[in-house]
Formats: structure tokens, C-alpha cells, sequence
């Protein structure tokens, strides 16, 4: 596995410099869907575009899916940072943390 490189940009500051790489699956089939950076504390609730990694499944559509069709969230516009991303549903995806070497 190669060396994750993080973005460091004003997001990343504001949620206190802290980020850590999660590898992101469907919650119902176990399909990877993307590598995400996760920045600051607090649950994935959104994941923003220009966060995402490696993304196995498409994400110009407007929805986030997986290849079996279950449907994982739905594209936004969020509004205090307007910035596109994906709100993610309750319990829709499982994450876990990848250790960089």
C-alpha cells in the first residue's frame, strides 16, 4: 500500500488539523466503495468530493450507490462551506480506519 497524502487546506484548519484516512463499504453487501479522508472528530455524516479517494463506483450521479443498487446517500450542495458532497443515510455504510506506513 502506498502512502496516503492528505489535502491540507482551509476544511481541514478549521476542523482542527486532525484527519485520518477511512476505507468506506456498503453497510448490506460489504462492496468498498472509496478511500475518504475524514477530517476532524464526530461521526461520517457527509462525504465531501473533493475527499474522496479511489472511488470504485460512480460519483457523478446524484445519488451514492453501490454496483448492487443499494442506495447509500444523496448529492448536496452543503450550505456553510458550499461545498458539493454526499449526505450519507444512518447505518448505510461501514468504516474503518486505514493505517498509513
Amino acid at each position: 500500500m502506498s502512502k496516503n497524502i492528505f489535502k491540507n487546506d482551509k476544511f481541514k484548519k478549521t476542523r482542527g488539523g486532525y484527519s485520518r484516512m477511512l476505507s468506506v463499504c456498503c453497510a448490506k453487501c460489504n462492496e468498498h466503495i472509496c478511500d475518504y479522508q475524514k477530517d476532524g472528530p464526530g461521526n461520517l455524516r457527509r462525504m465531501y468530493f473533493d475527499r474522496i479517494f479511489k472511488p470504485k463506483v460512480s460519483v457523478s450521479k446524484k445519488d451514492l450507490s453501490c454496483s448492487k443498487g443499494h442506495i447509500l446517500g444523496v448529492k448536496i450542495i452543503y450550505d456553510k462551506e458550499n461545498r458539493p458532497a454526499f449526505r450519507l443515510f444512518v447505518d448505510s455504510v461501514k468504516k474503518k480506519i486505514i493505517k498509513s506506513k
